[in-house]
Formats: structure tokens, C-alpha cells, sequence
């Protein structure tokens, strides 16, 4: 549990630094939305993931005659995953799938930004799923560096 709450406490002081949402985690983006989900999902194919959707939010805007920053969302999962999850607390489905929102803000910059499962845990106070969440942490962090960076 100590671990836990450090593990939030320097979460929240990244989180702050990049500038995202509460519990969020925002990593920058070394390429364009479109060339950062594009590499997201075949990331996640090649891990044998699920794509559920992937969703173009400044198309949608453009559709209502409104101007928006390139933004997408992709929405992806995995049942062996997210099943122990929802084993150990059941409305933590409310925030599954994983989703990742690539987005431009008004500098410029593109950020690859998604859910901190610790933060998650706290919400819904998920109980025994500590090592679920260590793993999933470990692959939203390194779905994020690998889609984001020139590596």
C-alpha cells in the first residue's frame, strides 16, 4: 500500500509537469497524431491487442462546421487483462476499454495522454490487483515511449 501511494504521489507530480487531467499521464509525441496512433495500433496488433475504435475527433468537428486540433482516440483491449481487473472490482468497467488520446495542443506539440491505472485503482478502490496493475503500467508506459518516439 506504501508503494502505492508514492507510486501516486510521483505520479501526480509528472502528471502536473505535463500539463494533463487528473489522473492522466501525457508523454510527448516526437511525431503527428495521425503517424503516433498509426504506430499505437500496429503496436497493439502486434501484441496481439484488440482495436476496438479509433476515433478522429477533428473530423467529427469538421463534420459540424467546427475547427479542432488533430485529436484521436483509440480505444483497445485485452480480456486477460482487463477481466482480473473487473474481477477485482466490478465498476472499473466504466473505464474500460484502455483508451490513449493523441492530441495537438496550441503550441504545436503532440502528446500521447491515457489513464493511470494507479489512479484507477484509487477510484475504484480495486482491491488485491496490484500486480495486474504493475503490468499494465508497464504496457501503457511502453506503448506510449515506442509510438511516440523516433526509437
Amino acid at each position: 500500500m506504501r508503494n502505492t501511494i508514492l507510486t501516486l504521489i510521483l505520479t501526480s507530480l509528472f502528471i502536473s509537469s505535463a500539463g494533463a487531467g487528473e489522473g492522466m499521464i501525457s508523454v510527448k509525441s516526437s511525431h503527428s497524431v495521425a503517424v503516433t496512433a498509426d504506430r499505437l495500433e500496429a503496436i497493439l496488433n502486434s501484441k496481439g491487442m484488440t482495436v476496438f475504435a479509433r476515433i478522429d475527433h477533428a473530423a467529427g468537428a469538421q463534420k459540424a462546421g467546427k475547427n479542432l486540433a488533430p485529436t484521436e482516440l483509440v480505444i483497445f483491449g485485452n480480456p486477460k487483462v482487463g477481466t482480473p481487473l473487473m474481477q477485482c472490482s466490478p465498476d472499473i468497467a466504466i473505464d474500460l476499454p484502455q483508451k490513449a488520446l493523441i492530441w495537438q495542443d496550441k503550441t504545436g506539440q503532440v502528446w500521447f495522454s491515457y489513464n493511470d491505472p494507479q489512479y484507477l485503482a484509487l477510484r475504484h478502490d480495486t482491491q488485491g490487483c496490484d500486480e495486474v496493475l504493475k503490468k499494465v503500467a508497464m504496457a501503457l508506459g511502453n506503448f506510449a515511449k515506442k509510438a511516440s518516439t523516433t526509437e
